[in-house]
């Protein structure tokens, strides 16, 4: 099966460039030059990957995303911010929208093509029934059941969770997480406190615990 991926820039000269190389790589490459044409398109071709730029003519990717979000059927799909913006405020709220990552232009593209590749590759085949104090991980769904009660949550949250609870006694290092989840241990640590706390907010103070000056621990 062809990967999609959906490229969301007003710049043709970005454009022609992913374009390219992704086509390269194998590819399936689909564009947007606009937020609601971002949208539509989406939700037309589900793509596997959304590589999204902050600043577009009508609607700011930041919005775009949250719109995605909203989506069902796009619950699967990764939003990665491509932005020349590359202040903390600006990533904590693309963070905060729903995205997956957000990379600072210029981007590298060997890089970028390696961090697309792990994302669609990794797996979590070692978590797929972890079951511990009435919280059920659904790996096929993105969906977790605490409580009796189901929820459907962007798939980095879910695997950020499904990494933590594979050993529940386990302190993880911050460098693990990211390694681990994101595929790049360099970059920023608030990536993961802005999805700690969306799923603190989602099921509870309670279900992380932060271990101060080294990491995060799972608690049920």
């Amino acid at each position: 099966m062809d990967r999609k991926v959906l490229i969301v820039d007003d710049e043709e000269d970005i454009l022609k460039l992913l374009s390219y190389n992704f086509e390269k790589e194998g590819y399936k490459v689909f564009t947007a030059q606009t937020g609601e044409e971002a949208i539509s398109t989406a939700l037309n071709v589900i793509p596997d990957i959304i590589f999204l730029d902050v600043m577009l003519p009508d609607i700011d990717g930041i919005e775009v995303c949250e719109k995605l979000r909203k989506q069902p059927a796009l619950n699967n799909s990764y939003v990665l911010f491509l932005s020349a913006r590359g202040e903390d405020y600006s990533q904590v709220a693309g963070y905060r929208a729903g995205g997956d990552d957000y990379i600072v232009k210029p981007v590298r593209m060997r890089v970028l093509l390696h961090k697309t590749k792990a994302l669609l590759e990794r797996n979590f085949e070692s978590m797929e029934s972890n079951v511990r104090d009435s919280v059920l991980l659904d790996m096929e769904r993105y969906s977790i059941v605490k409580d009796g009660k189901e929820s459907i949550i962007p798939k980095k949250e879910f695997e950020l969770l499904s990494y933590l609870m594979s050993a529940p006694d386990k302190v993880f290092r911050r460098e693990e997480i990211l390694t681990n989840v994101w595929g790049d241990p360099r970059i920023s640590d608030r990536t993961i406190d802005v999805h700690v706390r969306k799923l603190r907010e989602k099921f509870g103070m309670g279900i992380i615990r932060t271990v101060k000056g080294v990491g995060y621990r799972y608690m049920g």
